[in-house]
């Protein structure tokens, strides 16, 4: 298991340390994060007339919605992908199905142009004899 990272981030003008197992980097992004949050409803009116509970509760719910909609949205595009690796998986289906059908049409194709060819020599004899014959039959 990796060691944990520790580093000095600032938050709403403090400066706490974090830890964990993620890099430094996404530590920082995190505190980025809460940082703008914490920007975004302190720009709200009347954010500041409340307790400081309530606006602790305030940045949990901003916090917590935009969770949701992150959620809903890779949950959506976790069901898009779902149905494009179904249709994927039905097109290669698919695919395989006409090459063996394309497969089987070339074999019939080539025996029967072996079949053509033999034919041919066929009609060829049969045309040499024919000649043949009416050589022989000629009076001379």
């Amino acid at each position: 298991m990796s060691s944990k990272n520790r580093t000095e981030v600032l938050i709403d003008g403090k400066i706490y340390t974090m830890s964990g197992y993620e890099s430094e980097e996404y530590l920082q992004r995190v505190a980025t994060y809460l940082n703008n949050k914490i920007s975004e409803i302190k720009n709200l009116e009347g954010y500041h007339r409340l307790s400081s509970d309530l606006q602790a509760i305030l940045l949990n719910l901003n916090t917590a919605d935009d969770y949701f909609k992150a959620k809903k949205q890779a949950d959506n595009l976790e069901s898009e992908l779902s149905q494009k690796d179904k249709e994927l998986y039905e097109i290669k289906h698919e695919l395989i199905s006409e090459q063996i059908k394309l497969e089987t049409a070339e074999r019939s194709l080539a025996s029967l142009q072996e079949e053509a060819t033999d034919y041919q020599k066929r009609i060829v004899q049969l045309e040499t004899q024919l000649e043949n014959l009416k050589q022989q039959r000629l009076p001379r």
